[in-house]
């Protein structure tokens, strides 16, 4: 894997746009930073270093350019500068910032390159870095990919060195002293007769120093901030009910509004009837939108009855009216003609399998909804050639564009507020409900407009993780797995959700056999085959998105394998594991779960998968009771290369587990007459607190590169549990949710 006769068409495309960008557009420009957005909007007194840091008279302000969604990433992003700046980490006040091509992220596109994430040659470390070229072009600021920390890993703390630097070099002008012979301490130079100056005296004169872009970092050894568990910066303002969701935005004069766009997905709109609407109390003006209409009133309540009593003629969804015949299409598109890619291919697998391989099995899993549980806001406020957005989002460079293309307005005539965000997890990239608050804001031109979607147009409008099938046969030689052919079916989430951006990406698309190609196990004939679905239901990024489905597939072939075969599944992963950090992570996981153990009437399942470039692995444990199966344990390691933050890590992973496990019990999105059936967490239930196992994560750094964790803890959640039924029922589950074959406690 990784040779360059197996690189997919779409990563060689990519490849070759990053090595073409940097000749087309000039080493020099791409070097060439973008302007700092802080100089723009200076508070009185302020000073910007560079744009993650800004100083004024209450303190250092830094700037966190990913999204706050409840993943810490806030914290993390500015402990970097922190740490590098010698600031006390009490006083730090962090921020989003400004939506600014400044922050894009290089990190996201890694994942394009046609080389396995464990592969650390030198060409695939050269394709890494080429794709910071496009990246730096492309401009995108997003948080997603699990690429927050790997991206700004030394971008940021070169930014908290080269501060440092200038304020030393100001100090040092205004002491008349070298300024080898200063110090820096809890946010002040320190002179060598103990004389302290503050940052806030120096800002000003420190923004006029010229520094190096490459200033020294300080080695691990030095670290005070990071790599230890700081207190979350957010933590105070969410647990006193102070912190500001987009919901909690008022503005003089502010409006509210909701909308409904039609329940066949991609369905257009004959007209409607809003004669009964426009009469009712607090009711202010019906939008007509681009497949639906938005109703604007005095209060968000107001507006949602509105727009219930709204009478529309609905055009037909463009996908098979219910769930049995979009399943039918599923399955119907393990075709030549709609191969997609054949990511891996060692060996000969069909060979090696013969005639009749001694495993064949089938796998399912159903469309999943994002469901944040904070409902989807946004606000907008078009005036005097101006518009202000506000949105929890993870796209905020995507909304300049958005809002200049339905304004009219240039791009530098929009500016947008992130906030924080009650669950991303993909959701929140995508443009459907800010495009509908701007819209409204330019029908209400003056007037700021809060809108909200009711959790029923939330949950029956996303872009959901794509249903997929996956079909995979194998050869056994005694307790040996010497042949394994991979099938896999979805729609193309790239196709769907960059193609809503307004882009398009040409070649294979690796999300649809992602977790599955990508896996570090080696075998002497093992190819992986993805095949794209039709469109159908839109979809989008669903947090670790093909791992999501390819990791139960394959983990659970694995486990009937490894008992096929008369072997610990644990050992049986083992044997084919060729990656050393991959084989200590099972390892650990065997150390922390006392696998092999199991107290009477209960019995432990596992499952591995490494998801942008994280090991992971889980042991969930399960006991039958008379109200049904019960999870009673449930135990992770990961490695991340760094832990910078190790309760943040382990916070992380236990949200994945949960995400992962709610999904695999009772998640589906179903479709009946063309529309999504499930309307709000009662049909579309997460696990309650009691039925959620007491877990322990252990985090590794034997990986070579930092990587990130935002959703490596959700892949092995689902194989692990059912696994874990099986040993203790000898029930093989094959397709989610479990709930429809078993009933849990």
């Amino acid at each position: 894997m990784g040779k360059v006769g197996t690189i997919a068409r779409r990563s060689f495309l990519l490849g070759s746009l990053a090595i073409a960008g940097g000749v087309a557009f000039g080493w020099w420009k791409y070097r060439t930073p973008y302007a700092n957005p802080l100089l723009s909007e200076l508070p009185d007194g302020g000073a910007t270093l560079n744009p993650y840091v800004l100083i004024d008279a209450s303190g250092v302000t830094l700037i966190a350019p990913r999204a706050e969604m409840g993943q810490g990433v806030h914290t993390t992003l500015a402990a970097l500068v922190a740490e590098e700046m010698d600031l006390d980490w009490s006083t730090v006040k962090v921020i989003h910032g400004p939506a600014s091509a400044a922050y894009y992220n290089a990190a996201v596109l890694e994942e394009g390159v046609p080389f396995a994430p464990i592969d650390e040659s030198s060409l695939a470390q050269t394709m890494r870095g080429a794709m910071r070229v496009p990246a730096k072009f492309l401009g995108f600021q997003i948080t997603g990919g699990s690429s927050s920390v790997p991206d700004a890993y030394e971008k940021m703390r070169l930014a908290g060195a080269a501060a440092r630097i200038a304020l030393v070099q100001a100090a040092a002008t205004r002491l008349g002293l070298p300024a080898d012979q200063l110090k820096t301490e809890g946010g002040a130079v320190i002179a060598p007769d103990g004389r302290r100056l503050a940052y806030t005296e120096l800002a000003a004169d420190a923004a006029k120093v010229a520094v190096t872009q490459d200033p020294p970092l300080k080695p691990r050894d030095q670290w005070k901030l990071l790599g230890t568990s700081l207190p979350r910066t957010d933590m105070l303002a969410k647990v006193t009910g102070t912190a500001t969701f987009t919901a909690d935005i008022r503005l003089p004069g502010m409006l509210y509004a909701t909308a409904r766009t039609n329940p066949g997905l991609g369905g257009d709109m004959r007209g409607f009837d809003a004669s009964v609407a426009e009469g009712m109390p607090g009711v202010v003006k019906v939008v007509p939108l681009p497949n639906g209409a938005a109703v604007v009133a005095r209060s968000t309540w107001e507006a949602m009855n509105a727009a219930a009593a709204i009478a529309f003629d609905w055009g037909p969804a463009p996908y098979a009216a219910d769930s049995a015949a979009i399943l039918a299409d599923l399955a119907a598109s393990f075709t030549p003609d709609r191969l997609d890619s054949t990511n891996r291919n060692d060996g000969d697998a069909e060979t090696a399998l013969g005639e009749s391989a001694s495993f064949e099995a089938g796998y399912s899993v159903p469309y999943l909804a994002h469901a944040t549980m904070e409902p989807m806001t946004a606000g907008a406020w078009l005036k005097e050639g101006k518009l202000q957005v506000w949105a929890g989002n993870q796209l905020p460079t995507q909304i300049l564009k958005v809002g200049a293309q339905l304004t009219g307005l240039p791009e530098e005539s929009v500016s947008v507020e992130t906030p924080f965000m009650g669950g991303g997890f993909g959701r929140r990239a995508e443009m459907d409900i800010i495009a509908q608050a701007i819209t409204v804001a330019k029908a209400m031109e003056g007037t700021p407009v809060l809108l909200t979607w009711t959790r029923e147009e939330d949950m029956t409008h996303d872009a959901y993780r794509p249903a997929a099938m996956g079909r995979i046969r194998a050869r056994l030689d005694g307790q040996s797995l010497v042949a394994l052919d991979v099938q896999t079916a979805s729609s193309s989430v790239i196709e769907s959700q960059v193609g809503r951006l307004g882009y398009s990406v040409p070649g294979p698309d690796s999300t649809i056999v992602q977790g599955a190609a990508d896996q570090p196990y080696a075998l002497p004939n093992f190819r992986v085959r993805g095949y794209r679905a039709p469109v159908m239901l839109p979809v989008g990024s669903w947090r670790s998105v093909g791992n999501s489905q390819n990791a139960f597939f394959l983990e659970s072939a694995l486990d009937e394998l490894a008992h096929q075969a008369g072997v610990d599944p644990l050992d049986f992963r083992l044997s084919i594991l060729s990656h050393d950090a991959s084989r200590k992570v099972l390892e650990k996981l065997a150390e922390i779960s006392n696998w092999g153990a199991n107290a009477p009437g209960r019995a432990k399942g596992l499952a591995f998968g490494l998801s942008f470039g994280v090991p992971s692995a889980q042991v969930i444990e399960v006991e039958d009771t008379d109200r049904g199966l019960r999870l009673t344990g449930a135990w992770a390691v990961v490695d991340v290369g760094v832990a910078l933050d190790p309760r943040n890590i382990e916070a992380q992973v236990f949200g994945g587990m949960v995400y992962g496990l709610s999904a695999a019990i009772r998640g589906e999105i179903t479709v009946a007459e063309g529309a999504v059936e499930q309307q709000t967490f009662w049909d579309f239930e997460p696990l309650r607190l009691p039925q959620m196992p007491p877990v322990t994560v252990a985090v590794l750094e034997n990986m070579p590169r930092i990587r990130g964790i935002g959703e490596p803890g959700t892949p092995p959640a689902a194989p692990a549990l059912a696994n874990a039924i099986f040993a203790l029922t000898g029930q093989r589950l094959r397709d989610l949710p479990l709930s429809k074959s078993v009933t849990f406690a």
